[in-house]
């Protein structure tokens, strides 16, 4: 009896992720039937006091009986999601100017200005999406403007929205976005959005279809207006080209950010952020960063890691400690190389070929510099 009608429950919540009565009325189930597990001469129903009003239930949800029979998915939980907040901000990011500049405009200056947003109308609803080579800093940006207008921050990885059942990763999507707009101002973000939101033309199974139909059901807040008030989402992808096309419509993802390998002056900062809290003797960061022309920042990293591998290496043969220095880096410079290659070649064809929009005017204009058209 009690599994039954935990099933019925479920159903019902899949049905209407965010009823507060379903959620109560499961528990009651689970309490009733832990009790009747702990007394075997118990009555097999729920004590009086924790009784299930089936009527009351009844009357709110109408579930089809096939559907009823044809669940599979086990009894969905209430999805605990990770809520931060942030303590960089856009400070803490070492140069890129022009990224910097084109959050002042697209959300900070409004936001800051709430006079002057109203008397221009400008409205901040819609989200913002970083493109560009892996490695370069799209998630620590997110962080950092989270951090700059002191909102919650909520990280969303794809591998925790997907779910193998039906209906469960469209409950997932909803569960995030209700809270956020508890926890509002928050920014939400969604990494490796191609994944989740990919051209629909491209995909071949209807469920995958669903996810993207929930998701833009969720940017456009459930058809209010004010359901997404102070809920600012972010996306990061390296494909822009493989996203939906109707996620960047406006009031969705609709304006896109271009982030790129690191320059000169942010090279030195990931230099000196990654050296701070490492014994180093002679270090000349302002070479370095001319060194490292087209590194990322995962790369240059990855840089001084290897640098203080080696002298860690050389502690340990020699017993005697020593502190990492240039000679460390560079030699630590001839074995990692660039890794962002790969991704300007197949950037390539969608500049040349797939631009007629002017999307990626900027990536085009950008390649041109760096002679990679």
């Amino acid at each position: 009896m009690f599994d039954d009608a935990l099933r019925e429950l479920g159903t019902a919540l899949s049905v209407d992720p965010g009823s507060e009565q379903a959620l109560e009325l499961i528990e009651q189930v689970r309490k009733a039937k832990a009790a009747a597990a702990a007394e075997p001469t118990a009555s097999d129903g729920p004590a009086e006091e924790e009784s299930v009003d089936w009527e009351s239930l009844d009357a709110e949800f109408e579930v089809e009986p096939m559907f009823v029979e044809s669940s599979r998915a086990p009894l969905p939980q209430v999805s605990a999601w990770d809520v931060e907040r942030e303590t960089v901000t856009l400070a803490d990011v070492g140069g890129l100017e022009e990224v910097k500049e084109r959050l002042e405009a697209a959300f900070l200056g409004p936001l800051r200005n709430p006079e002057l947003r109203k008397l221009y109308a400008k409205d901040l609803r819609g989200g913002l999406m970083l493109y560009g080579p892996p490695g370069c800093g799209k998630g620590f940006i997110a962080r950092a403007l989270a951090g700059e207008i002191g909102a919650a921050f909520i990280p969303v990885a794809i591998d925790a929205v997907l779910d193998m059942w039906v209906g469960n990763s469209e409950r997932n999507l909803h569960d995030i976005f209700m809270t956020a707009r508890r926890a509002a101002p928050a920014v939400v973000f969604f990494d490796e959005i191609d994944a989740l939101g990919r051209r629909r033309s491209q995909l071949t199974s209807d469920t995958l279809r669903t996810i993207v139909n929930q998701l833009l059901a969720e940017l456009d807040g459930l058809d209010s207006a004010q359901a997404n008030q102070d809920v600012f989402t972010l996306a990061a992808t390296n494909h822009p080209w493989d996203v939906d096309p109707a996620l960047r419509r406006p009031g969705r993802f609709d304006r896109t950010l271009l982030v790129l390998p690191p320059d000169e002056q942010a090279r030195e900062a990931i230099f000196r952020t990654n050296l701070k809290d490492r014994p180093i003797e002679g270090i000349d960061l302002p070479q370095l960063a001319r060194m490292t022309d087209g590194y990322s920042g995962a790369d240059i990293k990855h840089v001084c890691d290897t640098a203080a591998e080696k002298a860690l290496i050389d502690a340990v043969r020699t017993k005697e400690t020593r502190l990492i220095g240039m000679n460390d880096l560079k030699s630590a410079l001839k074995e990692v190389q660039p890794s962002v290659g790969p991704w300007f070649e197949a950037a390539r064809n969608v500049v040349t070929f797939a631009n007629q929009d002017g999307s990626y005017d900027q990536l085009k204009d950008y390649m041109k510099r760096r002679r990679l058209l």
